[in-house]
């Protein structure tokens, strides 16, 4: 039985029709197309793609989806990725062909088209979906470490790290310890949210320790995704630097070099 809204909460606004003749699927999806609706069609399908490259996908059933800013994606029954795709800013037609119904999916900046062929469609659900929800990617502390180790120019250009989780006697352990292109020693505190002025005060008592044993200048870096307000002027009074660093860069490069290990990047 199927469910109220009370029993689901919101429900998409979808219309679903299934095994459509072929000139009532092409009303609907003309319909559908010219009002931006996202459309998912699930039929027998053929698809030719000319453009930075060409390529023909020869007969079969599948998954094809078009959004309201003008991408498609073409699905085959396994597998995550599209077997065929086209990036937003689409223009969209269908038309009826005696075998059946063309759609071409068309952009001209480059030059891109794809045309999809169907022979049979069990299923057309036409409508709008409600999506406002924010995305939050979770890395942690420590994979933020991860990524700054294999890439320091996350920080800065011509940082090079010389140890991680460096003991500091009687303070605790740094994140990242290393040294900047001029030749300074460089203490980097990491955090996953914004930085708050406890931070700043941490990474200060290694400075105040390390600043005892070394004969060159020394540097306190605090690396966050952002900085609370309350703690600037305690940066300003610690002459201690602040570099913004969003979690979703790390993650790009941590998911680009998984494979290597992470004690060739660590002098």
């Amino acid at each position: 039985m199927r469910g109220t809204s009370e029993d689901w909460g919101h429900q998409p606004l979808l219309n679903v029709k299934t095994n459509l003749p072929m000139d009532e699927a092409v009303g609907v999806l003309e319909n559908a197309f010219r009002a931006r609706n996202f459309v998912l069609i699930i039929g027998e399908c053929w698809v030719d793609y000319d453009g930075r490259a060409s390529s023909t996908l020869e007969w079969g059933e599948r998954v094809t989806i078009f959004k309201k800013d003008g991408s498609v994606l073409i699905h085959r029954p396994t597998g995550y990725e599209p077997v065929n795709w086209q990036p937003p800013k689409c223009a969209i037609v269908v038309n009826r062909r005696d075998s059946g119904i063309l759609i071409t999916a068309a952009r001209s900046q480059p030059r891109e088209i794809i045309s999809i062929e169907f022979r049979n469609v069990s299923l057309v659900a036409v409508g709008s979906l409600d999506d406002t929800g924010d995305f939050a990617l979770h890395v942690t502390e420590a994979q933020m470490k991860q990524a700054i180790l294999i890439a320091p120019d996350l920080v800065e250009a011509g940082l090079t790290p010389l140890q991680q989780e460096k003991h500091v006697e009687n303070a605790g352990f740094t994140d990242i310890y290393g040294e900047d292109k001029d030749g300074s020693m460089v203490v980097i505190e990491i955090k996953r949210n914004a930085a708050t002025k406890d931070a700043a005060i941490q990474l200060n008592s290694y400075l105040d320790k390390i600043r005892k044993r070394v004969n060159r200048p020394l540097r306190g870096i605090i690396v966050a995704p952002d900085l609370r307000k309350s703690a600037q002027p305690m940066l300003q009074v610690l002459s201690i630097e602040f570099v913004k660093l969003d979690p979703e860069k790390c993650f790009s490069v941590l998911k680009t070099q998984k494979d290597m290990k992470l004690s060739q990047f660590i002098s």
